[in-house]
């Protein structure tokens, strides 16, 4: 068989970190084996805020599979059809914001799963298996098998419903984004409250339960990582390409600065 490997899920199974980098500026394709080479196991492109399109993130997506990086795509909300458009294009995985309930994780599943698992619409000639030609039992097991399928917790009624979110079988992570969850729970930007803390508590507890990876976004600072981390997440966003460009490029320029 020709399938090319998942790297963050390779990791994530050995019970390793999966370090992802957020790409909301990048439009070239040798982002990927860039951000391979800095370290990171995995790409979140992000289509529910930015201006990236389906074309670049498919050809990132595709030039990632090469690389030796993960590719997981956030799509806005509810909308399926991006959602395949964009595994078919090269994918590893799907990150859909704002899950809720049990209900909508299922509905998730079904959308992006191919049968038996889901109803996922089938096409011939899949990057993730090298373009090759395999009969279509074998290649949807080995899609269904190997992709991601994240959910993001973003409100107290996702939190809430954690465990029961957990429970749904195709779901293979719950990541809290920690900005709209801290909005949603009237605690802006205040990431070390114990409203907060309790919140992941209930999200890694519940992965744990149920053998999912409980991850992390929104939170970039090193000691936001060292808090949170060591509680039990797996699945990191460590950053974005803009957050990283503005740091590094305004050290720099503080740096040249006090020269003169």
């Amino acid at each position: 068989m020709a399938l090319i490997s998942n790297p963050a899920r390779t990791r994530l199974t050995s019970g390793q970190l999966a370090i992802g980098i957020g790409l909301r500026q990048a439009r070239t394709v040798d982002i990927a084996p860039a951000m391979k080479q800095a370290g990171y196991d995995w790409l979140f492109l992000d289509l529910e805020h930015g201006a990236l399109g389906l074309d670049t993130t498919m050809q990132i997506s595709s030039a990632a599979l090469g690389a030796g990086i993960t590719s997981l795509v956030r799509v806005p909300r509810g909308q399926y059809d991006m959602a395949t458009r964009v595994l078919d294009g090269g994918a590893w995985g799907l990150v859909m914001p704002h899950v809720d309930t049990p209900e909508e994780a299922r509905e998730i599943v079904d959308r992006v799963k191919y049968p038996p698992l889901g109803h996922r619409s089938v096409v011939g000639a899949l990057p993730q298996i090298g373009f090759a030609a395999m009969p279509m039992a074998d290649a949807s097991a080995a899609i269904n098998a190997n992709m991601l399928v994240v959910v993001m917790l973003e409100s107290p009624l996702a939190i809430a419903n954690a465990d029961k979110i957990a429970a749904v079988p195709g779901i293979d992570a719950l990541l809290i984004g920690a900005s709209d969850l801290s909005m949603e729970m009237g605690i802006p930007g205040q990431y070390y409250h114990a409203d907060m803390v309790k919140a992941f508590e209930t999200m890694i507890a519940a992965c744990k339960t149920h053998g999912k990876w409980p991850g992390i976004g929104g939170i970039y600072t090193e000691e936001g990582l060292r808090k949170y981390v060591p509680m039990g997440i797996k699945l990191v966003i460590a950053g974005s390409d803009l957050s990283f460009l503005m740091a590094s490029a305004g050290g720099a320029a503080k740096m040249l600065r006090g020269l003169a």
